[in-house]
């Protein structure tokens, strides 16, 4: 009987490009099946992320559940991976002495020599090093679940800013060779993949060498991938502001394959909270570059990060963030209350703002880009949406859902031989975190 791993994933898309990685390669090393429930499994693996606050507090608690498992089964190894592996390294063997195997995000390549290892002998292994390119090199050919896909174009981030732990848990930026990525979206387009996300931490500070020893930016990938049959739909993400070059602007105008929505973190509308985060720039430069871009397509969708009580974060530095959002018309965000992230520079400041003050403004933030984001959606009402049909829906298996160029999610009637097309639909009802739509059965597919 094949091994069976169950993986439990925290963060980022890249989080969830890594851990589909894990399953391909204890897949093509060992046969191994992906479950759905740790009680099945014989490798249990959690893909942690750093990032957010109480990291090491959710890892640990999960992992006290699975210790249950292990003592029932002694066999069954328990291993940890990602960003908070990275950080918290042999700490986690101290509290946690029942895991096996420990391992960063740039070395989840060598998982399948650690679990035979750790399988033989029960012997304790950890691997946070930081090979680069060589996780990329030998990872199993991508193999598509559906009709998008996640591709890794380069990983780490070089910016430093005083609040993030990135850099330390992954590494400098560095960029996969063009070659690479462009035969990994070869691949995934011909099991069926319509739609591409490019991912990175710094996404658009891509620099991938070329088999000639030339560097290619984003903006040119993103034409050559546009350029591969099969792919019609191009998305991204994460962005930096430093690194919104208006050549990436341009790819807009000359691009139709590239979605109308992007997601370009802020975190502050205050300068002067900005200068503390060593963000790089100022609200007017990424005003700027909102403007330039919209001046482009009017109707692009801008989601963004928002950190709100940073160390020393006054009422008129919120305000300040406060009119930025009004300044951009935010579609949506993720934003969360400061937290210090051990080892960064943020966590030695000062912080005399009350959690209960904290709170307050988070709950103001949010109500006010949830309203922004809302009315966006009632003005999609009647509206003709071209989709992309991925899955049955969620709430009801006999409906389909969809996802629109501005990234809703649109749920409708239709038949299963839909998925992996792109159809017209008309946008009937707006709720809360999706829309509901009617197929144009009548129209000629949009595909």
């Amino acid at each position: 009987m094949s091994k069976r791993v169950f993986i439990k994933t925290f963060g980022c898309q890249m989080n969830e490009y890594d851990s589909q990685k894990m399953a391909d390669l204890l897949h093509s090393v060992h046969g191994m099946q992906t479950v759905e429930r740790p009680e099945e499994a014989d490798l249990l693996l959690m893909n942690t992320c750093s990032v957010r606050e109480k990291a090491s507090e959710k890892l640990f608690s999960e992992l006290g559940r699975w210790r249950e498992l292990k003592e029932a089964r002694p066999e069954v190894v328990i291993g940890v991976g990602g960003c908070v592996a990275s950080q918290e390294g042999t700490a986690i063997f101290e509290r946690a002495p029942y895991v096996d195997l420990v391992f960063g995000p740039q070395t989840l390549h060598r998982l399948p020599e650690l679990f035979t290892a750790v399988a033989a002998g029960r012997k304790k292994l950890i691997d946070v090093s930081f090979p680069e390119i060589e996780k990329f090199d030998r990872l199993p050919e991508p193999r598509a679940d559906g009709p998008t896909a996640y591709v890794s174009i380069m990983e780490g981030c070089s910016k430093y800013c005083t609040f993030c732990v990135v850099p330390y848990t992954r590494g400098e930026e560095f960029s996969r060779p063009f070659d690479d990525v462009i035969a990994e979206i070869h691949a995934l387009a011909s099991q069926g993949v319509r739609e591409v996300t490019l991912l990175g931490q710094n996404v658009n500070a891509y620099r991938g060498p070329m088999s000639d020893g030339r560097l290619i930016d984003l903006p040119a990938l993103i034409r050559f991938v546009a350029a591969i049959k099969g792919i019609e739909r191009i998305r991204y993400t994460t962005s930096h502001p430093i690194e919104f070059s208006q050549r990436l602007i341009d790819v807009y105008a000359l691009e139709p394959k590239l979605v109308s929505h992007v997601h370009l973190p802020v975190q502050s509308g205050s300068d002067r909270i900005l200068a503390l985060m060593k963000r790089g720039h100022t609200t007017l430069e990424y005003l700027s570059k909102i403007r330039a871009l919209r001046k482009i397509r009017p109707d692009i969708s801008i989601s963004s990060d928002f950190i709100v009580g940073f160390p020393g974060e006054t009422q008129t530095d919120f305000d300040a963030t406060m009119n930025l959002i009004d300044q951009v018309d935010f579609d949506y965000s993720f934003s969360f209350i400061y937290s210090p992230r051990p080892g960064t520079p943020a966590s030695g400041l000062s912080d005399t703002l009350t959690l209960l003050e904290k709170k307050h403004r988070l709950a103001i933030l949010q109500r006010r880009i949830e309203e922004l984001g809302r009315e966006k959606s009632h003005g999609m009402i009647g509206s003709r949406q071209r989709v992309l049909v991925t899955r049955p829906s969620r709430k009801n298996q006999e409906e389909l859902a969809a996802r629109t160029d501005n990234n809703r999610i649109v749920n409708f009637a239709g038949p299963a031989d839909l998925i992996g097309q792109f159809i017209e639909v008309e946008i009937v009802e707006a709720h809360a975190n999706s829309l509901r739509g009617r197929f144009l059965n009548s129209v000629k597919k949009a595909s």
